[in-house]
């Protein structure tokens, strides 16, 4: 029997695609009738209520003399505790701290040095996926996109969990415990089988070792000769942290806490959360920021700053790159003066740049982040302000780490799972209620009629 190409797109199928764009259509003026928050976000970018969170707060306005809001500096608060003092506090203590993140966010209290020592042991103990698994899974079932292949996995450890579907606080707290320690395989080991099967490289499979932590495990396991440098791992911890958690209202977040209140088992919930990440729109922007440099850097001479002011204007104006109008990496949905993430790891970036002999394209970056925001403001009509983000530099921290573009989203979700999971053991703990929220209908009722007498228009 001849095989069939499922992902052929018949003329049929493109008919009933026309019909779909000509009979499925709300114009954008019925929100504003109907006073809908399209995304669930009025015109200042600030989300709709949707719930009580303890996990992490975002700061980006603040009460002047009269009480009216106005934009300050971005802040961002795990369990109350401000993350610009987590970072100084382990960096300047010359350390990593992503395990002490994950534990402030699952726990809601910074660990003791025991007790962070106990929790790293655990996650060590937990750093490891059965060899079936990776064998079947993994090695001899290459997909074709990172993402997909972390979220079949997480599905797929299901059948390998003799209590899968208990949604009591120790079964679940223990599942995802073995979430974070295993993410990094998963991503790792699905990289070095895409890359085996798909561009004929060597493969290569490192088993994880107990004395490292999550960030030099992540290196140990990529590097064919396991090595890397001390600032190398410090810088990539540094990004583990501020990509671990950032409110119940970011997509994947709140994705979890949908799934989650359902019911469902905790593999199904963290799919879907990485689902959500998958997008460009969410966990995929970093990807978008270095291609579009990528091109900047093939279109125009960077070192003339004319130059690149008239590429940002065109990418504005839908004449450069993928012509979407956007200048990725600038701008957030809640942030307006600034990202609290990017200040910090610009500085992380910087020191990066020096090390790895870097400092033009760090230089770049510094160009494209003061213009920006000065022609975003010309251009659009803005209602807050709008400053780099996060995505902006991590991608470039990624690159010259020497990180491949199809592990960039994987490892936010290496960070992230620590924010899932709490955000999925405080729905369980204290939601107790599906969520269901409403949408008006706006189609107007039509009578049925008997097939031959049905119009045609």
């Amino acid at each position: 029997m001849e095989e069939r190409n499922y992902s052929e797109i018949t003329p049929y199928i493109r008919e009933l695609a026309d019909l779909s764009d000509e009979r499925n259509h709300i114009r954008p003026e019925m929100y504003a009738k109907y006073d809908v928050k399209r995304g669930l976000r009025d015109l200042d970018g600030k989300g709709v209520v949707a719930g009580l969170t303890e996990v992490s707060h975002i700061k980006a306005k603040e009460l002047d003399e009269s009480g009216r809001e106005i934009p300050c500096d971005g802040e961002l608060f795990y369990r109350g505790v401000n993350v610009r003092s987590i970072t100084h506090g382990f960096l300047s203590e010359d350390r990593h701290g992503f395990e002490e993140t994950a534990y402030l966010l699952l726990f809601s209290k910074l660990p003791t040095e025991g007790e962070l020592e106990r929790f790293k042991a655990q996650l060590a103990d937990y750093r490891s996926l059965p060899p079936s698994f990776v064998r079947d899974m993994i090695l001899k079932a290459p997909g074709k996109n990172m993402m997909n292949i972390l979220s079949r996995s997480v599905l797929a450890l299901y059948a390998y969990d003799d209590n899968a579907d208990d949604i009591s606080t120790p079964n679940v707290l223990r599942q995802c415990l073995q979430l974070i320690a295993e993410f990094p395989l998963l991503a790792v080991y699905g990289y070095q089988s895409f890359q085996h099967y798909h561009n004929g490289k060597s493969l290569f499979i490192h088993y994880p070792k107990a004395e490292l932590d999550t960030a030099e495990n992540l290196l140990y396991l990529l590097r064919e000769d396991g090595g890397y440098s001390a600032l190398e791992a410090k810088i990539l911890d540094l990004s583990l942290v501020l990509h671990a958690e950032h409110g119940g209202g970011n997509n994947s977040s709140f994705t979890t806490h949908v799934v989650t209140s359902s019911g469902t088992d905790t593999y199904s919930a963290i799919s879907a959360a990485l689902g959500s990440l998958k997008g460009p729109r969410h966990g995929g922007a970093n990807v978008k920021v270095m291609q579009m440099f990528d091109d900047m850097k093939e279109s125009i001479d960077v070192s003339n700053v004319s130059e690149v002011e008239e590429y940002l204007v065109k990418l504005l104006d839908k004449q450069a790159f993928d012509r979407a109008g956007l200048i990725y990496g600038m701008g957030h949905a809640v942030y307006s003066k600034s990202d609290p993430r990017a200040d910090i790891l610009h500085r992380a970036a910087k020191a990066l740049s020096v090390e790895k002999k870097m400092e033009e394209e760090f230089a770049l970056y510094e160009t494209v982040a003061a213009l920006a925001p000065q022609i975003i403001a010309e251009k659009r009509k803005m209602y807050k302000g709008v400053s780099a983000n996060v995505d902006f530099y991590s991608g470039l921290v990624y690159k010259m780490l020497g990180l491949p573009y199809e592990l960039y989203t994987p490892i936010f979700a290496v960070s992230r799972i620590a924010g899932w999971s709490a955000h999925r053991m405080e729905e369980i703990q204290c939601a107790g209620k599906i969520i269901r929220p409403a949408y008006i209908n706006v189609k107007e009722a039509v009578p049925y009629t008997r097939l031959k007498e049905r119009s045609l228009d």
